[in-house]
C-alpha cells in the first residue's frame, strides 16, 4: 500500500458513522448487511447512511452486491489488512515481533 492510499483510507474512516459501520460489517463477515439493517443497529437515518456506505464503497472499503431491492455491503478484509500491514511494516525498525513486547 501506498502513503496516498493509506491517508485516504484514514480520512475515510475519520467519521465515526464510517467507523462503527464498517467494523459492524468486519464482525459480520462473511455474509455482510444489507443497508436497511445496518441502519437499525447503527440507530442512524437511512439517507444519512447512504452518504456514509458511498464514501466507504468509494474508497473500496467496502463492496457491494445487488440483491433485489436491497444492497449488501461487506468489508473489504483483504484491503484492511494491507492498511494494518502498512501501519505495521516499520514497527520496531522493521523487527515488529518486537512490537508485542
Amino acid at each position: 500500500m501506498d502513503h496516498p492510499t493509506a491517508v485516504l483510507l484514514f480520512d475515510v474512516l475519520a467519521s465515526g458513522v464510517r467507523l462503527d459501520a464498517f467494523r459492524l460489517l468486519v464482525r459480520k463477515e462473511p455474509e455482510g448487511m444489507v443497508a436497511g439493517d445496518i441502519a437499525a443497529v447503527l440507530d442512524v437515518p437511512p439517507t444519512n447512511l447512504s452518504f456514509h456506505l458511498k464514501a466507504l464503497t468509494q474508497a473500496r472499503l467496502l463492496t457491494v452486491e445487488q440483491e433485489g431491492r436491497f444492497q449488501r455491503y461487506r468489508a473489504n478484509i483483504p484491503l484492511m489488512l494491507d492498511l494494518i500491514a502498512y501501519l505495521t511494516e516499520e514497527c520496531c525498525s522493521g523487527r515488529p515481533e518486537q512490537c508485542a513486547k
